[in-house]
C-alpha cells in the first residue's frame, strides 16, 4: 500500500473535490478516514491484499464504501494482471477466491458479502475466455460504484431540500452529521 499526502502527485486522473473513493480503470485511491478531519491523505490500493488491509484497519468506513472498495480493488488487480489470458473457469475461480478472501476482512459487513455474491453471479455464465470474465467483472464493479455515487447524491439532494423546506425560513442552516458515509 502506498500513501500519498493530499496535494502530492498521484499517478491517476483525480478530480479536485474531496472524495472517499477515487477510481479510474486500473487505479484506485481511497481517502484514509483514520486521518480525518485534520489531514486528507489518499492510500493507493493496487490489489485485494491492499483492500483487505484498508478494510481491516478501518481506513475505509461505511458499509457501502467497504463493499465498493473491495469490488474495485479486485477490478484493479484484474486489469493490471495477466488474468485476461486465463481460461474462463480459472478466471472465475480466481475472482471467487479473492472475493471470499475480501469478505474475511470484515465478516459482519452485509454490503461486502452482498456485493461479492452479485459479482460472482455477474461472471458465472461466461464460458468463452478469461478476457470476457475479467471485462464483465470490471464492468459490474464499475456499475456498483456509479450506482452508489448516484444513490448518495440523490440522498444528499433530498435531505438538503427537506432541511431547507423545514428550516422555518432561516437564511443559514447548520447540520451536524454523525458517521462518515463516504
Amino acid at each position: 500500500m502506498t500513501i500519498f499526502p493530499s496535494g502530492s502527485h498521484i499517478p491517476t486522473t483525480i478530480t479536485m473535490a474531496l472524495q472517499a473513493i477515487q477510481y479510474t480503470r486500473g487505479s484506485l485511491n481511497i481517502l484514509d478516514q483514520l486521518k480525518l478531519p485534520h489531514l486528507s491523505i489518499y492510500v493507493l490500493i493496487k490489489d485485494s491484499k491492499d483492500a483487505y488491509d484498508a478494510i481491516k484497519r478501518m481506513v475505509v468506513r461505511g458499509a457501502p464504501a467497504i463493499a465498493i472498495v473491495a469490488a474495485l480493488a479486485l477490478a484493479v488487480e484484474l486489469e493490471n494482471s495477466n488474468s485476461r489470458a486465463l481460461p474462463a473457469c480459472e478466471a472465475k475461480a480466481f475472482i471467487a477466491e479473492q472475493l471470499d478472501y475480501l469478505i474475511t476482512s470484515r465478516p459482519t459487513a452485509v454490503n461486502l458479502s452482498d456485493a461479492a455474491t452479485k459479482l460472482k453471479a455477474a461472471v458465472a455464465d461466461i464460458a468463452e475466455d478469461g478476457n470476457k470474465v475479467v471485462e464483465r467483472y470490471i464492468q459490474a464493479a464499475e456499475k456498483m460504484l456509479g450506482d452508489d455515487v448516484a444513490d448518495n447524491k440523490s440522498i444528499g439532494d433530498f435531505g438538503a431540500q427537506w432541511i431547507l423546506d423545514n428550516a422555518g425560513g432561516e437564511q443559514k442552516v447548520a447540520v451536524l452529521t454523525h458517521c462518515n458515509t463516504g
